[in-house]
């Protein structure tokens, strides 16, 4: 029984509406759907301390929702405004700050908005500019390039790679080819001293040319292994001579299916004699 030195809770029937509505509902935040319990637990008759051992609660939180409830209604079960530093940036600030970054050019002829310029014109400071940046995953530094292909072939050659990479033929080898040219061969002036306890490994900070080479490669994609071949020139004849060097590697009884890329020394005609 509720105590005879407490004020009864008694509901008004739009209020008792209001309140199993929130305890019910879905959508409503737990927080409200508790207090909204404590008080129609309370308007019940039930006491303090039972409104607080049913729902698994203090006596404390019971009666100060029971306490604000009687003090302020149904607008008292909502949460307080917190102590602290008001907030100085306004949901327009946040706008004009978005609506700069993805619509006006950046000042002075530059690339792309800095925290610093765009803190000068929205009359921020660059911690700020950088925070809304951060919750709206604005980067406007990062830029991503993209092309769209001219081949009438390319739907169909993308079906083929794909399909030789997901589920490959019976008794067939896919291997990616590409070459890395331009390679500098290089060479220390001296030995490199190797590490010792205490010491790391050492080398001279000068070099030697040994001009330039091609690294000719094909990636297994099944074993992850590689047919490696150096050439001085990158050019088709080297090419080919890769691709013989890949037929004597590869066991004769499996067909290979290379993807390449569209570089010219991939398809260049043969010549023919003069």
């Amino acid at each position: 029984m509720p105590s005879p030195k407490l004020e009864p809770v008694v509901l008004t029937g739009e209020e008792r509406q209001v309140l199993e509505g929130w305890a019910r509902r879905r959508k409503t935040a737990q927080a409200l759907a508790l207090r909204s319990r404590i008080i129609l637990g309370c308007a019940g008759g039930c006491s303090v301390s039972d409104v607080a051992a049913e729902l698994g609660i203090s006596r404390t939180t019971a009666g100060k929702w029971r306490s604000r409830f009687l003090a302020s209604r149904l607008a008292g079960l909502s949460d307080e405004p917190r102590p602290g530093r008001p907030r100085t940036i306004t949901d327009e600030h946040v706008e004009k700050v978005i609506a700069a970054t993805l619509e006006q050019e950046p000042p002075d002829g530059g690339t792309h908005w800095s925290t610093r310029s765009m803190a000068r014109s929205a009359g921020l400071n660059q911690t700020a500019v950088s925070r809304i940046w951060r919750a709206f995953g604005l980067k406007p530094h990062a830029v991503q390039s993209w092309k769209l292909s001219t081949d009438p072939q390319f739907i169909d050659k993308v079906r083929d790679v794909v399909g030789l990479y997901m589920s490959p033929p019976e008794n067939a080898l896919v291997l990616c080819v590409d070459e890395k040219s331009q390679i500098q061969a290089l060479d220390r002036s001296q030995p490199v001293l190797p590490m010792m306890p205490g010491m790391p490994e050492r080398r001279t900070h000068d070099y030697a040319r040994h001009g330039i080479t091609s690294l000719f490669a094909a990636f297994n994609t099944a074993d992850g292994t590689v047919i490696g071949e150096l050439h001085r020139q990158h050019r088709a004849a080297e090419f080919k001579k890769f691709l013989a060097t890949i037929d004597k590697t590869v066991a004769a009884g499996l067909d290979v299916h290379l993807i390449c890329d569209n570089y010219g020394t991939h398809k260049t005609r043969p010549s023919k004699p003069g």
